[in-house]
Formats: C-alpha cells, structure tokens, sequence
C-alpha cells in the first residue's frame, strides 16, 4: 500500500493530518474511479459521533457532488452498517467516516464496495495515486449532471436494527444486559435493538457530546461495564468501540472476555446447530494457546493469519469458513456480514448463552486463557530480520521452547513501523515467561540494536 490508505482506510488527526483539502480530493477521486464503471454512482455515506465528523462527511460530500455522483448521507452509525446498507441501497460505494477506538481528534475515511467489503487494493491504489500525485480529475461539470443528496424512503437507522434482529432466532426477554456503547457510533442502535428483542436492559457511555468517544469506556477500558454489571447483577456485559465493530464481554462476575473467548464460545454453538462449516475457525497468530486447545478439544481447527481482521476475512473467503477474529474483538460472522460487527457478534454471543441454559461465567471458564506477556526489543531498521538466520537466537527460541513442552507458546514479530522486534511469550507461569521474553528481547537488543 501507498502513503494514504492503511489496512483499515486513511487516518490521522482531523483537520491536521486528514484535512479538508484531502478527504475532499478523496471525494473527487473515489468519484472518478467509481464513474468508470457507472455515469453517476452513488455513494453511501456514515459516520460515528466526533466532532469532525460534519466537517467530513460535508467535504467529501461536495467532492463526490462536483464529480457527478450522489450521496445519501446515513447518519450516526456504526461502520458495519454501512456495509450492510450500501447492498440494502442498492449504492455503489459506501463510505464510514470513524477512526475506530481512537481518541476524538482522530478520524478516518474507510470506503466499502457495492458489494459491502473493502475496496479491493487496485481501486485504493489508483484513488491513492491520483490524490498523491495532484491530478485534476475534475471534468468541472455543471447543470444537472452535479451530484445532490439522496433522501431514502426509510430510515437506514430502522433498517440496520431490523437486520441486526433477524440475525438471532432465540428469545432473550427477560434477560439482564449492560451495554457500553462508548459515546460512539453504537449509542442508538444498539440500546433499540437489544429493548426490541426483549432484554432489560441498562444503557452506558451513550451520551456523545463529540468530545468524549473511548474516553474512559467501550471494548478499550471496560472497566466501568464490569463494575456496573455486577451492581445490577446483569447476566451479560457488552462493550463497542467507537465505530461499533468490535465487541468485548463481561461474565456476570464482572469478568472480561476477549475475542479469543467469544469466538470459541460462538463457535461451539455454531458447532452444536450445525453451522459450522468443516469444523473451522480463523484466527490470527495472537490468538491464545489456551484458544488454541480448547479448539482442539472441541473437535475445531484453527487457520491461522497475520494479524488483521482483513487477512482473516481473507483467509475466510478463501475457506468458507464461517467465524474468525482477533483477541481486540474484531469478529466475522461470514454467514450474516462482510464485515466485523460489534452488535451482530454480541447479538451471537447472547444466543449462545441462552442456548447453553448456563451461566456465562460457566461458558467463559471452558477456555483458560494462558498468561501472556509481550516485550520490544529495540533493533535497526535493517536487522529486523536477521534473528531468523542467527544460530544463537534460533538455539535460545528452540530451549525456550523446550522448557515450556507444550504448555508454553513464544512469537516473534518484526514491527512494521517501528524499529523493533516484538517477543511474545505465553504459558502457565506469569514470572517465568516474563523473565523468558525480557531475556530474550535484551539478547536481540544486544545483537541487533
């Protein structure tokens, strides 16, 4: 990839880094690519709850109208929605303005195709070189060919949750769930759907006011959903990050699960109705050992990827598997979405402990999840990789390895910004494997700094 677009789209401080002049020459070119294949295409648009999300939404939309094509601005929603809602709309881009978990002076653009995945990376990269370059795609239009914004007959909002609720078939009236909806993009939604469907329901961080999204709460600091949760002696605790496409869960104890636990616990339900193609699941190279076996136990297997939930949808694709993610929460559900959704994946955890007639503490105890520690080593930008073919760090890998004889897991991972190599260790034993990763990112330090 160019200079612009990450793996999750063009991020930086809004205003700054994103400004104005660029979102709106994103506008232009995205338009330009986009009208080679349609006259006058329409592009769907959403954003979450920052303070510059108006200025955005407005600036791209006027480069998207003085290239001819036209917008239906959606509104506050989460970026899943918008995958969902450009098939739904028949649109042939979508558009979620979000930078995710991260603090308000954040921002991003992620565009989605006509068919609600991620531009593929030839289209992002002729957007990226027009842009980078300073061409004037403009054809400087006038009259009627100039784009306009496109009321819709419903209310994308209404449309979104209506879909949300045919993803779940089980009754859950009555049931005690918290929601943390980080002052973000969920903050509506989700408090409508969950009500809808019958739960009691108690409603956190859902007062936006531009300034607050992450701040303190949502799948990053769930600290205050685990103490509400056990106050209200909830069944289920479920938090989103700001753009809603990541779920983290609290047990009734008001203990955490992560992704790695999420996942296994849907898959096994996924598994018992039959929904779970070839017995697989996807993961990234992060996921827990303690995952990782409690997979095998299940009769599951696990395709590993880089770290990313876009390699994990890839590798879906690719599989036909139905469920992946990451420990942070990112998690597909193929079968209902083409993208990860916080919502969706808590809607599906909650079926799975009602289906379970069980606690959730019960179903979270079934995955022991191994302590697990990470350290940098400081290294030159050119030696990142020299690690691989030094005897004497494959020779301290392999006695690490040895020592921990299966009940122990060590990654190494060059850092693709930074000039460090990143040693993670997992194992039963917090103050083992701590002193093992120090060691060992010291050695690589010493080797290669």
């Amino acid at each position: 990839m160019g200079k612009l677009f990450g793996t999750d789209g063009v991020r930086g401080i809004a205003n700054s880094e994103l400004t104005a002049e660029l979102i709106h020459k994103l506008g232009k070119a995205g338009t330009y690519v986009l009208s080679k294949q349609k006259e006058r295409p329409v592009v769907l648009i959403g954003k979450d709850t920052r303070i510059s999300g108006d200025m955005l939404e407005d600036v791209v939309s006027g480069g998207i109208f003085s290239m001819g094509g036209d917008v239906i601005q959606a509104g506050v929603l989460p970026t899943p929605a918008i995958a969902y809602l450009v098939k739904h709309y028949q649109a042939d881009a979508g558009i979620s303005i979000s930078a995710s978990h991260n603090t308000f002076e954040y921002n991003g653009i992620k565009f989605f195709n006509g068919d609600g995945f991620k531009l593929d990376d030839k289209i992002e990269d002729e957007i990226e070189d027009i842009v980078m370059r300073d061409v004037d795609v403009s054809s400087h239009i006038t009259g009627a060919k100039i784009g306009r914004c496109i009321q819709t007959d419903d209310d994308p909002l209404d449309v979104y949750a209506a879909f949300l609720k045919s993803t779940i078939d089980v009754d859950i009236t009555g049931m005690k769930i918290v929601l943390d909806c980080a002052n973000g993009a969920a903050y509506q939604v989700a408090e409508k759907v969950f009500s809808e469907l019958g739960a009691k329901v108690t409603v956190i961080a859902n007062k936006p006011d531009g300034l607050n999204i992450n701040d303190q709460c949502g799948s990053t600091h769930p600290q205050a959903l685990q103490q509400v949760v056990v106050s209200e002696k909830a069944d289920i605790g479920l938090a989103f990050d700001g753009d809603a496409d990541r779920l983290i869960a609290v047990d009734e104890l008001g203990r955490m699960m992560d992704g790695d636990k999420i996942i296994a616990i849907c898959a096994k339900m996924m598994k018992d109705c039959g929904e779970l193609p070839g017995n697989k699941v996807t993961a990234t190279v992060m996921s827990n050992l303690g995952f990782h076996k409690a997979m095998e136990e299940m009769g599951c297997t696990v395709d590993v990827t880089s770290v990313g939930d876009r390699y994990v949808l890839e590798s879906m694709l690719k599989t036909g598997c139905a469920i992946g993610g990451e420990q942070s929460g990112h998690l597909i559900f193929l079968n209902h979405s083409t993208t990860g959704d916080g919502i969706l994946s808590a809607l599906q955890l909650v079926k799975a402990v009602k289906l379970s007639g069980k606690k959730t503490s019960v179903l979270s105890d079934q995955i022991t999840i191994y302590p697990q520690v990470l350290k940098n080593a400081a290294v030159k930008n050119e030696n990142k990789k020299k690690y691989e073919d030094d005897p004497e760090i494959q020779a301290e890998i392999k006695r690490i390895e040895q020592l921990m004889s299966g009940d122990g897991r060590i990654l190494i991972r060059p850092s693709g910004t930074e000039p460090l190599v990143r040693v993670m260790i997992e194992g039963k034993d917090q103050a083992v494997i701590t002193a093992l990763a120090e060691s060992l990112a010291g050695l690589l330090t010493k080797k290669f700094g």
